[in-house]
């Protein structure tokens, strides 16, 4: 398994910049509300004209990744051997400048998408591979429940010492909706903006 490390770096005025980003999303309803901020995320840096921008976006509700099987192999091999799409979805997690994550609200806390690929992510946690990357969380629901769902999310993160830079709880109970809220497109815009220290230069 390929690792990366990240330089955090400031911005030198009208010098080339660059950035990778992979957005994973963990809904089975496409474009629904928790596909739409992220969408709106990639709009967003978009429209930054970063000269070397690249956006992976996955729905992992489409992509076969398996829950852990606890088999502690992991700990030997220092990747997961569960052969499915967790590898690809990991390897981009590990070349990214930023991760972005949103899941559904289901029962108060993430689908069962998210939880998996969280679960997985213990293959990657022996050797801190995650440690310092930057991530973005994102928790839609119809009514509530994003508050334990987004805690739930920081845990995972935490775990792994990874730098939370923003997280984003979007309601909406009408499918596709939830950017209606100008409040959410509000927040979606300072995350953006929090992103300005992590986008580097292009040597």
């Amino acid at each position: 398994m390929q690792r990366y490390n990240g330089i955090l770096s400031g911005i030198i005025p009208g010098e080339k910049r660059k950035m990778k980003i992979v957005s994973i999303c963990g809904s089975q309803r496409k474009h629904g509300n928790t596909e739409k901020i992220l969408k709106e995320f990639q709009k967003q840096f978009e429209s930054l004209n970063i000269h070397d921008f690249k956006y992976k976006f996955f729905n992992i509700a489409e992509m076969n990744v398996y829950p852990c099987s606890a088999c502690q192999k992991c700990t030997k091999k220092d990747n997961c051997i569960i052969q499915d799409d967790f590898g690809k979805v990991a390897l981009k997690m590990l070349q990214s400048d930023l991760i972005i994550i949103g899941s559904p609200v289901y029962f108060s806390d993430v689908s069962a998408q998210i939880k998996a690929l969280f679960d997985r992510t213990y293959s990657l946690w022996h050797k801190k591979m995650l440690k310092g990357k930057n991530v973005i969380f994102v928790a839609a629901c119809a009514e509530y429940g994003t508050g334990h769902t987004i805690d739930t999310m920081r845990h995972w993160a935490r775990d792994h010492e990874m730098n939370i830079i923003a997280t984003i709880e979007g309601v909406s109970e009408k499918k596709g909706h939830v950017l209606d809220n100008e409040m959410t497109l509000k927040t979606i815009s300072d995350a953006v903006r929090a992103c300005e220290g992590i986008i580097t230069p292009n040597q």
